[in-house]
């Protein structure tokens, strides 16, 4: 029972560390699937971010949080001392340019590795606040589910830009406000025009050939097929795959992560499974015996047509700059005829 309680707490912590890399909220899960409960941390659903505080320009009002940036007249003030708890907005910072305004990150940043040199503040479960004070910054980048921190800081003066994962759309819009608010407009504008060039161009490879049933895995035990969680039918994961040519086998559910059974597995049939992991890709026959954990689902078709991929690399989980990158993978394990 030990045993089983310990892998339990391991397979969670796996889960929560993936969904603080990439900027998930969570939500409660359907009827009809296992572990209704969702894991500790991940709250509410999506929503648009915005920057509060008591130096908000006008159309930021506090506190209520806002969609964009480009709706206020009053020039916004540029950070210049910026702490994100967020990894994917520290890497957003980094690719427009404002890299050298961050100094201090969350305890989940790894990218780029510059970032890993910066003081860590904790993360979305266990922020250190005296610590984010002690480096005096002017803008603290937070999960819109941190409702106390934000409080806290805009009560001091410290102005406080909340993120809450959504789509695509929502990342190119937050790439945008990065830009605005770190004095790095026209970078900002460039990355964000590059990353939808790149997006649609993956989207062309594969116009016009048969979308697979495809299901994209986020995290399970370890060597088990326990714990399963899944892409549901919204977030950047559901609609990348969208991009690279698939349908996801649970868009029916409103959710951005979902916990399926064995049974719910078997009854939706993916043609194609897609299981995502954040860290390197480990040996061969490690590689082999996760792989082999799907046997145990014989009848699905993707584990019959030998269908299955482990794709490994935080680029897959990051919803961030590198968003392209990730729909390319997913892209040629799903139509690798349109890459010969």
């Amino acid at each position: 029972m030990a045993a089983r309680a310990q892998k339990l707490n391991v397979a969670a912590v796996i889960v929560v560390t993936l969904f603080c890399r990439a900027g998930f909220v969570w939500s409660a899960a359907p009827a009809g699937f296992v572990g209704s409960a969702a894991p500790a941390g991940f709250v509410g659903s999506a929503a648009p971010a915005g920057l509060v505080g008591s130096t908000a320009p006008a159309g930021l009002a506090k506190p209520a949080l806002q969609p964009a940036m480009q709706s206020s007249r009053t020039p916004v003030p540029t950070a210049r001392r910026i702490v994100s708890l967020v990894p994917n907005l520290t890497e957003m910072l980094f690719a427009i340019g404002g890299g050298s305004q961050v100094v201090g990150v969350s305890s989940y940043d790894d990218f780029p590795p510059e970032a890993q040199l910066l003081p860590s503040v904790g993360a979305l479960l266990d922020p250190d606040t005296e610590r984010i004070l002690s480096l005096k910054p002017d803008l603290v980048i937070i999960y819109g589910s941190q409702i106390e921190l934000e409080s806290q800081f805009t009560r001091v003066g410290i102005r406080v830009y909340t993120y809450r994962h959504a789509g695509i759309a929502n990342v190119l819009q937050t790439i945008r406000d990065l830009g605005v608010i770190s004095g790095h407009k026209t970078e900002g504008d460039r990355v964000t025009a590059q990353l939808q060039s790149q997006l649609d161009a993956i989207r062309a490879r594969v116009r016009g050939r048969p979308r697979p049933k495809a299901m994209l895995v986020m995290g399970r035990d370890a060597t088990a097929l326990r714990g399963v969680y899944v892409s549901g039918g919204i977030g950047f994961l559901h609609e990348l795959l969208a991009v690279a040519g698939g349908d996801n086998v649970f868009a029916d559910v409103n959710r951005e992560g979902v916990q399926p059974s064995s049974e719910t597995m078997l009854v939706r049939a993916p043609q194609v499974i897609i299981e995502l992991h954040a860290g390197d890709e480990p040996a061969p026959e490690v590689l082999q015996r996760e792989r082999a954990v799907w046997s145990l689902l014989p009848s699905v078709p993707a584990v019959r047509n030998g269908r299955v991929h482990l794709l490994y690399g935080g680029y897959l989980v990051s919803a961030g700059p590198r968003l392209a990158r990730a729909a390319e993978a997913f892209a040629r394990v799903l139509h690798p005829e349109a890459f010969k």
